[in-house]
């Protein structure tokens, strides 16, 4: 029978994440999907990504010769807002569930078929397990049934070369500004798959620092965006919060000691008018800025390179990005964004980074995978 069932999903392990009755890939046969190849497609590689890490569900479409094809994306944040954070069982069932429409959008947007994917990059580490482990499945499940490679992915790696979907493209080597919700870190970069770590957080991330000072403030979740937009109602100076390890001598992070700073002063003040949040994310949002900035500056200095790429969710603050512009501009340093829409988790960023991958020969097998919850970008991958 000319569909992709229960076969090929117990094949990839999906058995243990969903009754096959309630998830299955019934919907795409091939009758209906596998338009041939046109002979003038043939040098041009396809990759199909799948971003499953945590609570975003990605799922997009590359060309090597034409960029991004397709690219579709679910949030999980109105699931998780109640909870003030992710709940993993939660969002590993809701990846199941999204990921077999976000891929027939993504099939129908791109005006492609399945058997027209060349191959398949899947999000292996690090993340949620549960969340990971359908993401990888349903990889693994797809290339097991379409005969195509898959390519196990590291997730920062795919924000590292999401600059690479933009124009222009930053050139090998540079310096990199990895600053999301887990992560802070800069690393050298001098090819795909050769990272050297540089400085990272020893404690929280940028990100968490930025939804903890909004639960203080009364904000919601997620924290990030809504601290970014009341600190530019905020008076500069009314506050001063330390810069932690500004002058450490290295070119690590900690961002800890700012929350507890946020945390005294909000216990300080007592009864929180509006103007008071505004001026305390203000002094927040400076704090965490000035530290990112020149810690990535001190980066370019120590390595002698002269580019510079910031990725990762906090890379769309518009706080950091005018500072680094004006910093990096004053100093004649190359500054790379990725494009607004792709500096949070997404498909597209994990098949740039598998195709990167493919160009070098790292291709996985399709029966044998697993994931890494934990997995440091520098560990040869």
């Amino acid at each position: 029978m000319n569909r992709f069932g229960p076969a090929a999903l117990a094949a990839s392990g999906l058995l243990h994440l969903a009754r096959l009755d309630r998830f299955s890939l019934r919907s795409f046969t091939l009758d209906r999907y596998a338009t041939p190849i046109a002979a003038a497609q043939l040098h041009a590689v396809i990759v199909l990504g799948l971003e499953t890490s945590c609570d975003e569900t990605g799922v997009a479409l590359l060309d090597s010769e034409h960029g991004v094809l397709a690219n579709a994306l679910h949030s999980q944040v109105e699931m998780h807002r109640d909870y003030g954070g992710v709940v993993p069982e939660l969002a590993s069932r809701d990846h199941i569930r999204r990921l077999p429409s976000l891929l027939q959008r993504t099939l129908s947007e791109a005006k492609l078929g399945l058997l027209q994917v060349d191959a398949i990059a899947v999000t292996a580490g690090p993340g949620l397990v549960g969340a990971l482990l359908v993401g990888a499945s349903f990889g693994h499940a797809l290339g097991y049934a379409l005969g195509r490679p898959v390519i196990d992915i590291h997730h920062l790696e795919g924000h590292l070369l999401s600059p690479l979907l933009a124009q222009p493209r930053p050139e090998f080597p540079f310096v990199a500004l990895l600053v999301s919700g887990g992560h802070t870190q800069l690393m050298q970069v001098n090819g795909v798959g050769r990272y050297h770590l540089l400085g990272e957080t020893q404690d929280d991330a940028a990100g968490e620092a930025f939804d903890k000072t909004a639960q203080l403030l009364g904000l919601g979740y997620p924290g990030g965006p809504a601290v970014s937009r009341m600190a530019e109602f905020g008076v500069a100076g009314a506050f001063a919060f330390p810069r932690p390890m500004l002058h450490s001598g290295d070119l690590n992070f900690s961002f800890s000691g700012l929350k507890t700073a946020v945390l005294t002063a909000v216990r300080n003040v007592g009864d929180l008018c509006e103007q008071v949040r505004a001026d305390v994310a203000r002094a927040f949002v400076d704090a965490v800025v000035d530290v990112l900035v020149r810690k990535s500056l001190a980066a370019l200095t120590r390595t002698g390179l002269r580019r510079l790429v910031v990725a990762g969710g906090v890379g769309a603050n518009r706080q950091l990005r005018q500072a680094l512009q004006r910093e990096t501009q004053r100093a004649g340093i190359e500054l790379f964004f990725p494009p607004q829409e792709l500096c949070t988790d997404n498909g597209a960023m994990i098949a740039m980074a598998g195709l990167a991958r493919l160009q070098t020969g790292a291709i996985a097998t399709p029966l044998a995978f697993g994931v890494r919850p934990r997995w440091p970008l520098d560990s040869g991958n």
